[in-house]
Parts: C-alpha cells; structure tokens; sequence
C-alpha cells in the first residue's frame, strides 16, 4: 500500500463564515413581509427543514422587488478578516477550496468573484424570478445517506470527495455544518457549531477571523 498524503480540501460556509453577518435573514428583516418571524423560529427550533423554511420565507416576497432585494443582499454583505489571505494560503499549499453554502446565488456568486473563486467551486442555492414570487431552487439536494432536507446538502458534497484520499477540513459556524463537521478530519468551528461540537466531544479549533485559522493550519504542518 502507497502511503501517498490525502489531498487536503476545505469546505467553507459562507453566512456567518465567510461573512460576518446572516444574508439570508438580513434580507428579509430588511424587507419585513408580515408571517415571515414565525417561520425563522420554527426553523431555529428545528420544527420544519431549513428548505421549507428559506423557501416559504422568500414566497413571501413579490417577484417584482428583484432588483432591490439583489441590490440589497450584495451590499450587506461583510467579509470576515482574513478570508484573501486564506485563499493564498490554501492555494499556495496546494488545498483545494470549495464553498459550500445555504446562502443564495444571487448574492453568493457576486461576492465571491472578486475574489477570484471559480462557480463549479461555488455550492449555494438558486433562485428563480420569473414568477408572481420569489422561488429559491435547490440543484444541491441531499443524497440517500442524509435525510435532514438540508436544501444544499453539505454532506452529500463531502462525499464526493472520500476520506480515503482527501483530508476533509470544514470551516463554519452554524447546525447546517454540524452533519459536515461529523465527516470531516479537521473542523475550524465558531457560535453554533462550536456549541454543537462541544456538546458531542467532536474535536474542533475555534477560530475568529481567518488568519486564526491560517496559523493553525501552518502550525499544524510543522
């Protein structure tokens, strides 16, 4: 048996990890349709699926508000420190980087071309205007191993990638990444999935911004 080094891959959320803030609940707070507070909470207490919910809380919304409502998901949008340099970093060490992400294309995909990140390394969801309403599609649902109905199913992604031949290295903050970080070998984890990771003894590195996550990358190679 060839002891060739695992391929090294990152699976990096984007809402709340590649950006400070939640897009997704920013952008309807912000355009406040009545009934749409009801169907966070019952997302937050895991009583319907995060793809009911998104789905239901953009239905909301009336089609004819495209403009503002991409206009208004771009311009929110804070990048955490750090992130350019993570993608030096892993593109110098030879990482592969993907982002996997519940957020939105319209938003996500804008954002992140300037930083230089091709779309087929991009996992987010869609969304679909041409209706009375906004309708989210969802062309990354989960795989038969997982039943969450996650929308974009970060582990259905991970997958692909088996651990036989990558080192699986997730980056996020929330329950959505909570499935991947049971996969992965290295988890890099704030809020949430921090909580969740303590709560079940899975070993994970907090992090802040990204260079946390750089030096303990380089650290951990030395």
């Amino acid at each position: 048996m060839s002891m060739t080094a695992r391929q090294r891959v990152i699976f990096c959320d984007f809402d709340g990890t590649i950006t400070v803030n939640d897009n997704i609940v920013a952008i309807i707070r912000h355009f406040n349709p009545p009934g749409w507070e009801a169907i966070a909470e019952q997302v937050l207490a895991q009583q319907i699926s995060i793809r009911d919910g998104v789905g239901r809380m953009f239905r909301l919304l009336p089609a004819s508000l495209k403009e503002q409502v991409v206009d208004y998901g771009i311009s929110n949008v804070r990048i955490r420190e750090g992130f350019a340099e993570l993608l030096a970093y892993a593109k110098e060490a030879g990482i592969d980087f993907y982002v996997t992400s519940g957020g939105i294309d319209f938003f996500v995909y804008p954002v992140l071309e300037r930083f230089g990140i091709p779309t087929n390394h991009i996992f987010c969801n869609g969304s679909d205007f041409s209706g009375e309403r906004i309708e989210i599609t969802w062309p990354h649902p989960c795989d038969e191993h997982c039943n969450n109905d996650c929308g974009m199913c970060k582990t259905t992604i991970m997958r692909r990638f088996p651990s036989d031949r990558y080192e699986r290295i997730i980056i996020g903050d929330s329950v959505t990444d909570f499935e991947g970080a049971k996969l992965a070998d290295v988890v890099y984890s704030r809020s949430h999935l921090t909580e969740k990771c303590r709560e079940l003894g899975l070993a994970h590195t907090e992090f802040e911004t990204f260079h946390d996550i750089i030096d303990d990358m380089k650290r951990e190679r030395n």
